[in-house]
């Protein structure tokens, strides 16, 4: 897509697929979700490289993906279908019995656009940087883009990839945290502050970029084109994405409340007036 205004349209109908999945089940992370709608629609529908159509676990010649924070798991899986990758409707299946779309990606199923069973916090750098440094090797020219919480960052497997990836001058991937400042016991500064992030990537040899509007279309994808032109250059590339969980709903905003609490009727209704619907619900 070429313009802001489509992608824009696509946002609200990506809110209201993830306050219906979780409502129905009443169980899942709409907090998240909502405060990545609009990185995971620029990333889909207007910066990455990829083909629906032609999905397989090698993506050579293509840019790949990797959710590190899955329990984020609705704006995924509504993103991916509503990029192609399966139908909309699989949509109504999410976290109900033998379904592919588990609160947590998993790959066993089969489910078209996953890659690696995620939400075991702390993993996907590591992943994404296998997948970068395979694409060295296979002459690909590709890109690698990861999302992690800033919560996720307490992990310590996280720095540990972190020094790899700058040893070994991984400059082909573009990592992104979701800094709202929110986790599932409370704010990131209550739970273990974590001071500069951007000094501490900096510190491990990062090339850091700051977006303070990760709920900003046109700032998302200027900020990923900006991200691209600092890759090749011996440093991997860490944007550090300020976004409000709960965005697109009043009610889930400013608040660590809505990490992992489903909507009930009422709340489900008024989240559904608050996001027009643009493409059509499942």
């Amino acid at each position: 897509m070429d313009s802001t205004t489509e992608l824009e349209k696509i946002v609200p109908q990506v809110r209201r697929d993830i306050v219906r999945m979780v409502h129905a089940v009443n169980s899942g992370h709409p907090g998240g979700s909502l405060g990545c709608t609009e990185f995971f629609v620029s990333l889909y529908f207007k910066v990455m490289k990829h083909n629906a159509n032609q999905f397989n676990m090698d993506g050579v010649g293509e840019d790949l993906f990797f959710l590190s924070n899955g329990h984020i798991s609705p704006v995924f899986y509504s993103v991916l279908a509503r990029a192609g990758y399966f139908p909309v409707k699989e949509l109504a299946t999410f976290r109900k019995l033998n379904t592919r779309l588990q609160g947590h990606p998993t790959t066993h199923e089969g489910l078209s656009g996953v890659r690696i069973a995620s939400g075991s916090l702390g993993q996907g750098l590591s992943v994404a940087i296998g997948a970068a440094l395979a694409k060295k090797l296979n002459k690909d020219e590709n890109i690698v883009y990861t999302l992690h919480g800033d919560g996720e960052l307490q992990e310590g497997q996280i720095w540990e990839a972190a020094m790899y990836a700058t040893a070994k001058k991984v400059d082909n991937i573009i990592a992104t945290v979701d800094m709202n400042g929110q986790q599932i016991d409370g704010s990131t500064d209550s739970v273990l502050p974590m001071g500069s992030l951007k000094a501490k990537f900096e510190a491990f040899g990062w090339d850091v970029i700051s977006n303070d509007n990760g709920n900003n279309i046109a700032t998302v994808v200027e900020t990923l084109a900006t991200a691209k032109t600092h890759l090749g250059k011996g440093k991997p590339v860490m944007i550090l994405m300020k976004t409000e969980m709960g965005n697109g709903v009043d009610f889930m905003m400013h608040s660590h409340k809505w990490h992992g609490v489903a909507p009930n009727d009422e709340q489900l209704a008024q989240a559904l007036k608050q996001n027009e619907e643009t493409l059509g619900d499942y």
